[in-house]
């Protein structure tokens, strides 16, 4: 495709030239890519956005590619015209990927950019490869960059129809060689009206006659293996050897013609007249490969956890104090020996007795550590997993101590991980002279249910806290209740406003560790409904330092970032 205006143009990359690698660029192994337009770019520099010195659109010939270029008008684009029109550069260089080639021979590529370049790489063409092929007959390569040393035809402007490129006496020869081919055409045979194999061969392109060439020569060479089974092993080195030289490792005994596979393309390439119709009929093998490969729906990876929305609850309610060991002193004057008395003459008047209570609770750290290999952390460049991390720490941090606050952390006394509940004294567990326990008597879901509301109704009258209280439940138990109707069929509460008006509690927070949580008290096994309490009534204690803090550090022998998130408090209900 020749554009209107164009400010040069020259190869790109030229045909049946060997490279200093030995491999051949073949005719129309980038056909795919005519008319195509890709971005002219300074010396395959990707660093910097001002390296884009325009486009370029490429024309796919019988001797290779041809690109037109047209410069942009920014600075770079100005002093890179400058330096073509004065001779200073004079080479082209082509960016390609998905490069496929059989054997030596480069067969199928996708250009993506062309470049100004100082020098190509060697006379005519070079490819220099990036990763390595593939097992199958058309080895692949991701990518590579191909040089040529054509000289760029350099074109103002306004030069409205420029002459085509004057080709040298090899491209003659060339199309001389190719006239002639065009004048062989094969035509039906008058006398039998069919094609001979030979006029089907050389009817074929180069690219299917190059197909045939490896066809046969994998035929051949699996007849010589079976004759050369009882030579000398001197005669079978030797024949390794040139099995070797002629496929190149090309195939694998899945991928390996039979004599009889050999009959069959032939004749169906003679029936269909192309032996690509006939190789199509053995379809795709590992046609996976060629699907797309799957995309992330989000860059970070979504946290597959249990609900945290009680935990913020838990946290933001609590009362808290800038000193981690806290004192609670209390006197009781519910006792008999503290009520005022009546006064009979003559009588000796009796002390008034008040109890004092006094309970410490020291803190304890609470931490979670991370740590990853500095290679991983560099290669994951989608997003960042550092932050990843540590917002995770910070969640399962939080979810721990807010579980700690109402029922303890659930491991055993002897676990060294254990947040010890003298420390974090847990609601569920605290003592009588801090909390109410009300019983209720096991039985069918629904009912458990029904006597729950009664109990915490009645309860009621014993609660001595701040406040309207809220009442933390378990979901299973929640929903048992939301499920409850009359006798005819409606529902008791069908809205959670009415459950709250209800149970006499400002808010009503599901809680799905609560869920199968069991204690033993004097020998009984007690399974946990729920727990009514206001939290301000509930003190964490934290000195200088003590609150939440995330720390770093490098391991230089392990080459490892490390992560540490803690916290030193403690806890307790401070209201009887």
């Amino acid at each position: 495709m020749r554009p209107d205006k164009y400010d040069f143009s020259g190869w790109a990359t030229k045909n049946d030239i060997r490279c200093s690698d030995g491999r051949v660029i073949r005719r129309n192994a980038f056909k795919d890519c005519d008319g195509k337009k890709v971005p002219l770019v300074w010396n395959h520099d990707h660093s910097n956005p001002e390296n884009v010195l325009g486009h370029a659109y490429l024309e796919n010939r019988e001797d290779g590619v041809y690109a037109y270029g047209s410069f942009n008008n920014n600075q770079m684009g100005r002093e890179a015209k400058e330096m073509l029109q004065h001779g200073d550069i004079t080479n082209l260089s082509i960016y390609a990927n998905h490069l496929k080639h059989m054997g030596s021979d480069v067969v199928h590529g996708m250009i993506r950019e062309v470049s100004l370049v100082l020098a190509g790489a060697n006379p005519g063409a070079s490819i220099d490869y990036v990763l390595a092929h593939a097992d199958n007959m058309y080895e692949e390569a991701e990518e590579g960059m191909i040089y040529t040393d054509e000289a760029i035809e350099l074109y103002h402007s306004d030069d409205s129809d420029p002459e085509e490129p004057e080709e040298d006496e090899n491209d003659e020869d060339n199309s001389k060689s190719e006239g002639n081919q065009e004048d062989d055409e094969v035509t039906h045979s008058e006398e039998g009206g069919g094609k001979t194999p030979k006029e089907i061969f050389d009817a074929m392109t180069e690219e299917q006659q190059d197909a045939v060439y490896a066809i046969v020569g994998a035929a051949v060479q699996a007849a010589k293996d079976e004759g050369n089974e009882k030579e000398s092993e001197d005669n079978s080195q030797e024949d390794e050897e040139v099995k070797h030289n002629v496929f190149d490792n090309e195939f694998d005994n899945e991928s390996t013609l039979s004599h009889a596979d050999t009959e069959a393309i032939f004749a169906d390439a003679q029936r269909y007249g192309k032996l690509s119709e006939s190789c199509l009929q053995h379809g795709i093998t590992n046609i996976d490969v060629l699907f797309p490969d799957a995309k992330t729906i989000a860059k970070e990876p979504s946290l597959i956890s249990r609900d945290m929305d009680w935990v913020s609850t838990v946290l933001n309610k609590t009362h808290h104090t800038p000193f981690s060991k806290v004192r609670s002193i209390h006197a009781n004057i519910t006792a008999d020996e503290a009520r005022a008395r009546g006064y009979v003459k003559g009588n000796q008047k009796v002390e008034e007795v008040i109890v004092a209570l006094r309970r410490e609770t020291s803190p304890q750290t609470i931490y979670k550590k991370q740590a990853m290999d500095r290679d991983d952390i560099i290669d994951i460049t989608d997003f960042n997993v550092v932050a990843f991390l540590k917002a995770e720490m910070r969640v399962m941090l939080n979810e721990e101590l807010a579980r700690a606050i109402l029922i303890g952390d659930g491991r055993a006394g002897t676990s060294p991980d254990k947040i010890q509940e003298t420390n974090i004294r847990p609601v569920w567990k605290d003592d009588a002279l801090y909390t109410v326990a009300k019983t209720v008597t096991k039985s069918t879901p629904s009912q458990e249910a029904k006597d729950f509301i009664v109990a915490a109704i009645k309860a009621r009258k014993d609660y001595k806290g701040s406040g309207n209280p809220v009442l933390f439940i378990g979901e299973d138990l929640l929903t048992e209740m939301l499920l409850l109707e009359d006798g005819i069929g409606r529902p008791l509460y069908d809205t959670m406003e009415k459950l709250r008006t209800k149970l006499r509690v400002s808010d009503i927070v599901s809680v799905p560790v609560f869920d199968d949580q069991t204690r033993t008290v004097d020998g009984v096994e007690h399974t946990l409904g729920g727990i009514i309490v206001n939290l301000t009534d509930y003190n964490v204690g934290a000195d200088q330092g003590g609150a939440v803090s995330m720390f770093d550090d490098f391991d230089i022998d392990y080459n490892k970032e490390k992560y540490l998130i803690e916290t030193r408090c403690s806890g307790a209900l401070t209201v009887p």
